[in-house]
């Protein structure tokens, strides 16, 4: 039933969302030099890896780390990354990631593949059968400002009371996050 519903929602939201993927993929042509499209090796179901797409909210040069450990992470951003990121457009892309089966609307956001300590926390508690979300119950109650023990302990939570019914609820306060843009660091 979740896989059902991701396709169809999914698909409804490129459909959609067409000329605004469109126009964002134009804007980060003009602005930045490199792909309008950054793919990130990210860790999916049962810890296999995968590639994400985003739209490229950071320079080409940027090092390949989660942004909490970047020095100065603002200085990395394109000229227009920080718009994508506050309004979480650069997500835009994962829709795909749904539609193929590696990301679900719903779940964990997907680790970096050298985020070891991640990795292994979400392992230890099993969350790590679960496939990976464009958003998660750890994404509606704090975001990027949450320590990793803490987001491994949403996630568990949700691994635990999942349903068709928390799923709703956890897209309903997404959007009202994004628009709010709550939690975001950078």
């Amino acid at each position: 039933m979740k896989r059902l519903f991701d396709i169809l929602v999914a698909t409804l939201a490129l459909l959609l969302l067409a000329l605004p993927i469109a126009l964002v993929a134009l804007a980060v042509k003009l602005t930045s030099p490199g792909p309008v499209l950054y793919w990130s090796d990210r860790v999916g179901r049962d810890n296999r890896i995968f590639r994400m797409p985003k739209f490229r909210s950071m320079r080409i040069d940027t090092p390949v780390l989660p942004t909490h450990l970047l020095t100065s992470p603002e200085r990395w951003l394109s000229p227009i990354g920080s718009l994508l990121r506050r309004t979480s457009l650069d997500e835009l892309p994962q829709l795909w990631s749904v539609l193929k089966g590696d990301m679900s609307l719903v779940g964990p956001r997907p680790a970096l593949f050298n985020q070891d300590d991640l990795i292994e926390l979400r392992t230890r508690r099993g969350v790590h059968v679960l496939r990976p979300g464009i958003t998660g119950w750890a994404q509606v109650n704090g975001r990027d400002e949450l320590p990793i023990p803490v987001k491994v302990d949403f996630d568990a939570w949700y691994l635990e009371h999942r349903s068709l019914a928390l799923d709703l609820r956890i897209l309903g306060l997404t959007v009202l996050k994004v628009v709010g843009q709550h939690g975001v660091a950078h």
